[in-house]
């Protein structure tokens, strides 16, 4: 049996779970998620607990019963708390500003990076004098908030030697030595 499937998720106040042909529909105070579930796993809703079934042992039952249970906690979670992630970045003259949902980066290239973020993503570029620029990017999909920090991230990764590049706040890049002086 799955540890992570047969686990109950439970609906906060103010959150209804709706589900529909073997669609799941999250309601909640930060928006509406939807996720389509195998039609052949068991999702049900009793009062203020949600739990998702497998109808069979197969291998390719049990690997979707944690897969479901997940996806289906993540989006209760998002529409209740939401999910939020911060980029910083680490490097001599970069730069981040928002107008609306476009974020324009300046990462070290002969240009501009403008990127248009998706409507359900909430931004905010700061930039203080003595630290590092902080672009704080919040949501109530947790796997669409990380597929744009990933993609913003992939624009310029930290390097190894001196640690320029885009970072998650908190994250430890791994650092080598370099070239050792000839004596």
């Amino acid at each position: 049996m799955s540890r992570i499937g047969k686990q109950p998720i439970t609906i906060p106040a103010g959150v209804t779970v709706t589900v529909k042909d073997s669609v799941v529909t999250v309601k909640g105070a930060k928006g509406e998620l939807t996720q389509e579930v195998n039609p052949e796993m068991i999702v049900e809703v009793n009062g203020s607990i949600v739990e998702v079934k497998r109808p069979s042992e197969s291998k390719e039952h049990r690997s979707q019963h944690g897969l479901y249970r997940s996806l289906i906690n993540n989006m209760v979670e998002g529409v209740s708390k939401g999910y939020v992630k911060k980029l910083e970045l680490v490097g001599v003259g970069y730069r981040a500003t928002n107008q609306g949902q476009i974020l324009e980066l300046a990462l070290g290239y002969s240009h501009p990076i403008h990127i248009q973020l998706p409507a359900e993503i909430k931004v905010d570029a700061v930039t203080d004098r003595k630290s590092n620029p902080i672009i704080t990017l919040e949501s109530a999909d947790k796997q669409l908030l990380g597929q744009v920090c990933a993609k913003i991230r992939s624009l310029r990764k930290p390097e190894p030697y001196k640690g320029k590049g885009v970072k998650f706040v908190g994250e430890q890049i791994r650092r080598k030595a370099g070239k050792s002086a000839k004596v």
